[in-house]
This record gives structure tokens, sequence and C-alpha cells, in this order.
């Protein structure tokens, strides 16, 4: 008789770990995610958008003392890289916020009602408030919303049309790990935030999101429609890299 032969068992794998801490860096405290990846053979540290976060990537089964020693060793360039979210003016009477670009005064008008609205006088633009003071950043997101509606409405319209794709819809969103999407069957969506960037890389966003509805990928064809949509694809990719962050920052809660 034949031997009746089993397969062996298999161990499971461990599952990997995770764990959330707070960390301390100079006068914050930053939730910390740790995460073990099963391939990874360093540590790698990660700011989230605005500076709100910290997520750290370890090889497997990497010790505590190991993670301690690298959060250590990088308390200096984790201030350094997290001081450019320092908001001195804040969202304040007083304070400044930019709009397309352009630094705009808060002014609190003091009126229980009324619009918010920007007013140009001749120091500089001014964004005039009205309502309760605490509310204050909160009217301003609306307008910001507002703003950043029309703008991206008319901007993906206009790109849409020269390529002659149609756009289902667009909604505006407060996206945090992308400035928009692009669905297949033409429904692009975009971070609001994107209005408080100069004009420039507002119709960069419009353009690159309407190129989607062309070419869903981002090979060279891609890049080149959005290049002829808007000539300066490339300083405003850059902009964003430098600065992106920043715009997630502002807290508008």
């Amino acid at each position: 008789m034949l031997p009746i032969l089993r397969k062996p068992v298999r161990a499971k794998p461990k599952p990997l770990k995770k764990e959330e801490r707070v960390l301390r860096v100079g006068e914050r405290s930053l939730p910390l995610t740790i995460r073990e990846h099963a391939t990874a053979t360093r540590i790698t540290l990660r700011i989230d958008a605005g500076g709100r976060g910290l997520k750290l990537t370890v090889p497997r089964g990497l010790k505590s003392r190991e993670i301690d020693n690298f959060l250590n060793r990088h308390d200096e360039w984790l201030r350094k890289k997290l001081s450019k979210f320092d908001n001195a003016d804040g969202l304040r009477p007083g304070g400044h916020i930019a709009i397309r670009g352009i630094s705009h005064l808060i002014v609190h008008t003091g009126a229980i009602r009324g619009l918010t609205q920007i007013v140009q006088q001749e120091d500089g633009p001014v964004i005039q408030v009205s309502g309760l003071e605490e509310h204050l950043p909160r009217r301003l997101a609306a307008f910001l919303k507002k703003e950043a509606k029309a703008d991206l409405e008319k901007l993906a319209l206009a790109h849409a049309g020269s390529i002659g794709k149609p756009v289902r819809s667009i909604t505006i969103k407060d996206t945090r790990s992308r400035w928009g999407s692009c669905t297949w069957d033409g429904a692009l969506s975009f971070s609001w935030r994107i209005v408080m960037a100069p004009a420039f890389v507002i119709d960069y966003l419009a353009a690159h999101e309407v190129a989607h509805l062309k070419e869903m990928n981002h090979g060279p064809s891609f890049w080149a429609l959005c290049q002829r949509l808007c000539p300066r694809t490339d300083e405003a990719r850059r902009w964003l890299k430098a600065n992106g962050s920043q715009l997630h920052a502002l807290d508008f809660s």
C-alpha cells in the first residue's frame, strides 16, 4: 500500500505590527504611527500633509530602542521641516491669508450679518469678515470654497472644451492626499485649498485633471497634454512641491 501523504501545515505569518504614539517635537505634540513593512530594509519617516502627524515605516521585528534612537537623531531635522507650517499671523483679525497667491489682510467688521468680501485698499487687498469673531475661520473657509469652485469650474470647462471632452461633474472637497482626481466617466474633484495658491497653479490643477479625461495615466502623452493646456506646468508642479503642505497646515475649524 502506498503511504498517505499529507501536505505540511504552514504556519501563518505573524501579523505586522502597528503602533500609535504621541511624539514631542519642540513645542508640538504630534500623532506618530509606526508600521512594520514586510519588505522594508530601513526606517523611513514621512510628515503628513499640513504637518499634522508623522508616519514611520520600519523593517519587521525592529526593536523599540532602535526606533527611539532614530527619532532622537532626527529631532532637529523634524523641527526644521515642521517650522514651515508655523502660521504666525493665524486666522484672526490682523492676520493674513493668501488668495490666488496674493496676501490679504483679515479684517473683522464687527457686524453680526454681512457678506465675506474682498476690498481693494491703498495698502493692499483686504478680506472683510462679518459675524461673531469665533466664527471667523469657518466663514473664511466658506468664502474660499466658493471662490475655488468658481475658478475651477471656469478653468476646467474651458480646458475640457479645448480638447473636446465632456465634464460630468465638478466637486470641491478638502482632500489631504491629493489635490484633485478624475474618474473614467468625467467626474472631476478638486481641493478648495488650491485657491490660496497663485493663479497659474490653480490653472495647472484644472488642466491636470482635465488631461485625465483623455489620458488616464501619467505617461509622456499625458504630460505633453498638460503642457499644451497649461504652459507653466513645470513651474506649478515645483510650487506645489515646495509650498503645498503649507496650505494644508491652516486650520479653519
